[in-house]
């Protein structure tokens, strides 16, 4: 393997960030419209209110998790620059101290103590508060927060999965529409598992039981409130 080629490996790891959101943001796209069309449908509603409900759980879902995502990637993000600002400061105020604690982590995994001051020096040369922020604080660009991206990758996500249950409504018969909405979602949130899996180098299997398993615990569960209380929920 030549050098070129060792630089251009590709790692699951760079998936993280998008994958996390848009796989959160499909799985609950799929599992809360289908688990709303189940359960307002087992309380006898019209098919015009079954299709009102999806496309309010759709539109409210979407911007929902687009805001949460935002909040709460902007809360990790405004941590992360709050950590480099007070590594900055001490980057200015006493370099060789932090150049000795950079050391000391290296010794911990593994280097010998002459080395790892040899190695700690000509990182911070070349630019120390990249080194830190990576060894000391555990920040890498592939992890670093980036609130739009996520609330955008969510939305989209929750809106693509939210539309398939959805678009059952509009060719399934309502006498077959429940175990038709049940039915199709389970297959979507298996496919949804496979891929996700596939992306992040995990077990296929896996990730396939562990959607379907509860998305069809969650729309059980909804219909079965529906049909006990018999109003839309």
């Amino acid at each position: 393997m030549n050098q070129t080629q060792i630089l251009s490996e590709a790692h699951r790891s760079s998936h993280i960030g998008w994958l996390r959101a848009a796989v959160l943001g499909a799985n609950d796209g799929i599992v809360s419209t289908a688990s709303l069309i189940v359960g307002v449908a087992a309380a006898n509603s019209s098919h015009q209110n079954i299709l009102l409900t999806g496309v309010a759980g759709l539109v409210a879902g979407a911007m929902s998790m687009a805001a949460g995502e935002y909040v709460s990637v902007s809360s990790q993000a405004d941590t992360e620059r709050a950590d480099l600002q007070r590594e900055t400061a001490e980057l200015k105020s006493n370099f060789e101290s932090e150049h000795e604690e950079l050391a000391q982590i290296y010794v911990g995994r593994g280097l010998e103590p002459t080395l790892a001051a040899q190695v700690a020096r000509q990182l911070m040369d070349h630019d120390a508060l990249a080194s830190h922020a990576r060894d000391e604080l555990g920040m890498t660009d592939e992890q670093n927060a980036r609130p739009i991206q996520a609330a955008l990758a969510s939305a989209g996500a929750f809106s693509v999965g939210a539309a398939l249950p959805l678009g059952m409504i509009f060719i399934a018969p309502k006498e077959l529409l429940i175990p038709i909405i049940f039915a199709s979602s389970l297959l979507f949130l298996i496919v949804l598992g496979v891929l996700a899996a596939r992306v992040g180098g995990a077990s296929l299997w896996k990730g396939a039981w562990r959607v379907g398993f509860w998305g069809a615990f969650a729309m059980a569960a909804t219909a079965g409130i529906g049909s006990l209380f018999g109003t839309a929920l």
